[in-house]
């Protein structure tokens, strides 16, 4: 089981520096080899884990990867980005309407018992994960289809990467306030 924790941490390292890989890649190589990469990463993330949403993962990645290897174009490896703000809308998303909600089933693995003014919070959390997922996958398509390569790197490879980080932390700090308030006795992750 060892070499399954190291090779999910291997693959959430790669899949973070994609942007990056495709981008130093861009005058170098082929898009067809670039492909192969995005290849593995999806038989990785099988070999990993096998449930309904990294089949859905990893058969997106693996469209794109074939698009890309057959037509030996850039764009199908562009949009992986797009591909994965989509599933973590339609993840987020359908939690919202088949509860408990994404955001409350994480609070629920370090408070069991939650309150209800918990819940509630944890639902809105969820749905501001939506719009956020929502507003990134439109940027990265933008940015796949009209910017330049260095563009959708910077954006898709850093900004995208911060702004993920300033939600996280602007959530933490709404979240001692509201716990505070409520006065519940442990602050849910978000």
């Amino acid at each position: 089981m060892h070499k399954w924790r190291i090779a999910g941490v291997l693959l959430a390292l790669v899949a973070l520096a994609y942007p990056l890989i495709v981008y130093l890649s861009l005058s170098r190589l082929e898009p067809r080899w670039l492909a192969l990469l995005l290849f593995g990463l999806a038989l990785m993330r099988l070999a990993v884990r096998r449930t309904a949403v990294t089949w859905g993962c990893a058969g997106g990645a693996l469209l794109l990867a074939m698009f890309s290897g057959i037509g030996n174009a850039w764009l199908p490896l562009k949009l992986y980005p797009v591909g994965a703000n989509a599933v973590m809308l339609v993840l987020f998303a359908a939690s919202l309407a088949h509860p408990p909600s994404a955001i409350e089933r994480l609070a629920r693995l370090r408070e069991p018992d939650l309150p209800p003014v918990a819940v509630a919070y944890t639902r809105r959390v969820t749905q501001v994960w939506c719009l956020f997922f929502a507003f990134n996958g439109a940027l990265a398509l933008v940015t796949a289809l009209w910017a330049s390569s260095a563009v959708w790197t910077l954006y898709n490879g850093f900004i995208s990467y911060c702004l993920i980080g300033a939600l996280m932390a602007a959530e933490w700090l709404i979240r001692r306030r509201v716990r505070a308030r409520n006065g519940f006795a442990k602050a849910a992750p978000g």
